[in-house]
């Protein structure tokens, strides 16, 4: 499996009493399909993975590969707090038919570099498909060293990477000291994407690709042509749509709720979803900060069917 290209984390619709809107999941992998991308990420932190049950997330993942039915690789988040949890969620997602698994370091409890090895070196031994390495320091509090990416590359214990630390020079090492054995990089960074591309990275995970597929198919098809002006100017743009998730009051709510709740509004806007709630503890934008996402979404030229 060689990952590239645009590979959306789904966001993950729900009813308004919390279930998963399945019929609101196919609509969006089918926009999302329909657009071009290269692959499609389930259970991720845009999908809200530390929020839903894993009957839940069961639902999430059987919908998208069924939606997807081998047209792209599926990946399929296995987030969880320490190693065993992770792998059942593992050994789930592979009998659910994912085609790779993305495991971040384990959290809550600190850990240093050779309980991280170890975490993952596990994970691979007892999965059924590959394992992809997430590097997320804002949401786990540990940021994966590069040259531990590296020697687990190298090993063949992960078998590429998607990086949203933001640490640019990081992910340059990495790069750096894979580039032999063809070890995709992503790159999760919305607004770095043009930079991480510049770089060398192979593709990108961006949770705004849920809103604008189209758009980050275009910076992509830009940077992969050498189109480097063309590439800067979509980056610029879709940097101005990410703008939505400032819209939210951060006295209020908190600041993934703001950037979750903005994508859900704004997919609700292009008539992707039916509902744009957020599982809690996450809260939703209230209706004046979902006017604001709207006249955003007007400016970056993002169609909408205004607020309901």
């Amino acid at each position: 499996m060689r990952l590239h290209g645009v590979i959306p984390p789904v966001c993950t619709p729900l009813t308004d009493d919390g279930e998963v809107d399945v019929a609101s999941l196919e609509r969006l992998c089918g926009f999302l399909l329909d657009a071009g991308v290269h692959g499609l990420f389930a259970g991720g932190s845009t999908g809200e993975i530390g929020q839903l049950t894993d009957s839940a997330r069961a639902t999430v993942l059987s919908t998208v590969t069924r939606v997807a039915a081998g047209q792209v690789p599926v990946l399929a988040g296995v987030i969880d707090t320490g190693t065993q949890r992770v792998i059942e969620h593992a050994r789930a997602a592979g009998k659910l038919g994912a085609d790779g698994i993305v495991a971040t370091a384990p959290f809550y409890v600190r850990t240093g570099p050779a309980e991280v090895a170890a975490h993952y070196r596990a994970i691979a031994a007892a999965a059924d498909v590959p394992v992809i390495a997430y590097d997320i320091p804002s949401n786990v509090g540990y940021k994966l060293p590069s040259a531990l990416i590296a020697e687990l590359a190298h090993e063949g214990v992960i078998t590429a990477l998607k990086d949203s630390s933001g640490d640019l020079e990081s992910f340059r090492r990495v790069l750096a000291a894979t580039g032999d054995i063809g070890f995709p990089c992503l790159t999760g960074s919305e607004t770095l994407a043009d930079l991480a591309l510049a770089a060398g990275a192979h593709g990108v995970v961006p949770g705004l690709g849920n809103v604008d597929p189209h758009g980050y198919l275009r910076l992509y098809d830009a940077a992969r042509n050498g189109q480097w002006n063309a590439a800067r100017a979509e980056q610029q743009r879709l940097s101005g749509l990410f703008t939505i998730i400032e819209v939210p009051d951060t006295t209020r709510i908190g600041p993934i709720s703001a950037a979750l709740g903005a994508f859900k509004a704004a997919l609700k806007l292009r008539g992707v979803i039916a509902h744009a709630g957020t599982a809690p503890p996450l809260l939703p934008l209230l209706p004046a900060e979902v006017d604001k996402v709207a006249a955003v979404m007007a400016d970056a030229g993002i169609p909408g069917k205004g607020r309901k």
